[in-house]
Order: structure tokens, then sequence, then C-alpha cells
């Protein structure tokens, strides 16, 4: 199963990056730097499987490709968000990690307006033949 490569690859990372930090803290955030990205690798094999999952949903029920790619889009802004607000928390620039979730934020909301602005037109749409 992935997921027991993923929590093995961060059991090590955290472990190597804690005795890494005694003798020379600097190389302490390239080591969880190079964990993150492993982790994120064996993630995005995943990741193309659930994508044609969504595809053959989008396709037998003929929604929007552009919703989904925006949907998944947000998905994957708020994991990337969190992540990174979460490495930039371990190593103490918690006010930086609150930029990151802001700018995380704002971008869900640009990336939101055509869906929003897509309902209120149907929603326009039903209150006229109503």
């Amino acid at each position: 199963m992935e997921i027991f490569k993923i929590i093995g690859v961060a059991f090590i990372t955290s472990i190597c990056s804690v005795i890494i930090k005694n003798t020379k803290p600097e190389l302490s955030f390239a080591v969880t730097t190079a964990g993150v990205l492993l982790i994120l690798l064996l993630i995005f094999s995943k990741m193309t499987e659930i994508t044609s999952v969504f595809l053959n949903i989008t396709s037998a029920t003929k929604i929007d490709n552009q919703l989904l790619k925006l949907l998944l889009k947000m998905v994957a802004i708020g994991y990337l968000t969190e992540i990174s607000a979460g490495i930039l928390n371990d190593f103490g620039s918690s006010s930086l990690a609150d930029k990151v979730v802001l700018g995380g934020k704002l971008t869900i909301i640009l990336l939101s307006l055509p869906v929003l602005n897509s309902l209120l037109s149907v929603f326009q749409t039903f209150l006229k033949v109503v």
C-alpha cells in the first residue's frame, strides 16, 4: 500500500532531520524539503488515477471539463498551501506560513469566480423560466 511508503518516508525524514539538526542545522531544512518532495512524488502517481475517474464522471454526466479542472486546481492549491505552511511553521516562520495560507485562500477565491458566474447564469436562466 502506498500509504505505508508515505509514512515510512515521513518518519525517516523526520528522524534524519532531528539528528542532522544537532550537528548541522542548515542541512535540516534540505533534508525535510527532500522528504516532502519524495512524498509529493509518491502522491502524484495516484493523482493520475483520481483525475481519470473524475474525467469519466464528467463525460458520463456531461459536466463541463473546465469546471472539473478548476475544482481539482482548487483542491491542489489547498493541499500545497497546507503543506507549505506546515513546513514554514516547523521552521519557526509562522508569520510567513500565515501569508502563504492567505495567498492560497485568495488564489482559490480567484479560481472560483468563473464557477460562481456559471452558477449565477444558471439561476438567472431558471428564474426567467419560472
